[in-house]
């Protein structure tokens, strides 16, 4: 395969998977709706982080366990189904958020919070895992050889394209939902969606199966 051509395929599959709504993207617009710009960055900047793990396991043979591991798979399953559905039940207890002064010097504090929370969405999300070990190796090019180091770079260029992609949305969102956002009414009501999109999210991982078994 011509470079070029090998580069367009590459990008193009990855363009195509990160603007195909999935949890991760769904949790980072459900913060940036509910809270604004900053902490949909934080929630992306999270996520790809998390994904990180993924890439350097998936570089290094550890995701196997989780594809061949009906045990692995489910423990790890679990844990990430019960921590969305606690963030669920926290953001439904809100009581929502106005934008005046001294509720932006909180959600400063705040930022690296929702960012440890979309590592950790990311982390024990199995399918993340799965879904890089079947995909990078397919961009390995044999000639080349090096096969570690190519997954770990392939990786990396999906999280940069992820990251792009999101926060184009992100700004999106955030512009598009301001007048909600510094309605505390509106805002009570964004953190009810959130926290139901939240618990939705965790009840459907923890009812996903493992297609690798």
């Amino acid at each position: 395969m011509e470079p070029a051509t090998y580069w367009l395929l590459f990008i193009s599959a990855t363009i195509a998977i990160n603007i195909t709504p999935g949890p991760d993207m769904i949790y980072i617009l459900s913060r940036t709706i509910t809270q604004g710009r900053k902490m949909g960055i934080a929630s992306s900047l999270g996520v790809c982080s998390g994904s990180l793990v993924h890439i350097f396991a998936a570089a290094f043979g550890l995701s196997a366990i989780l594809s061949t591991s009906a045990m692995a798979f489910a423990i790890v399953k679990y844990i990430g189904a019960a921590y969305l559905v606690y963030l669920g039940i926290q953001a439904l207890r809100s009581k929502g958020i106005s934008f005046d002064i001294s509720v932006k010097k909180q959600q400063q504090s705040t930022f690296w919070k929702v960012f440890r929370q979309g590592v950790l969405i990311d982390i024990l999300n199995p399918k993340v895992a799965i879904f890089f070990m079947a995909f990078l190796p397919q961009f390995v090019r044999p000639e080349l050889g090096h096969s570690t180091a190519q997954i770990l770079i392939l990786g990396i260029l999906v999280n940069v394209v992820g990251l792009i992609v999101e926060s184009i949305l992100v700004l999106t969102a955030a512009q598009t939902t301001s007048f909600f956002r510094n309605n505390i009414h509106f805002s009570t009501l964004l953190d009810r969606v959130l926290g139901s999109v939240l618990i939705s999210l965790g009840i459907r991982l923890a009812l996903i199966e493992n297609d690798a078994n």
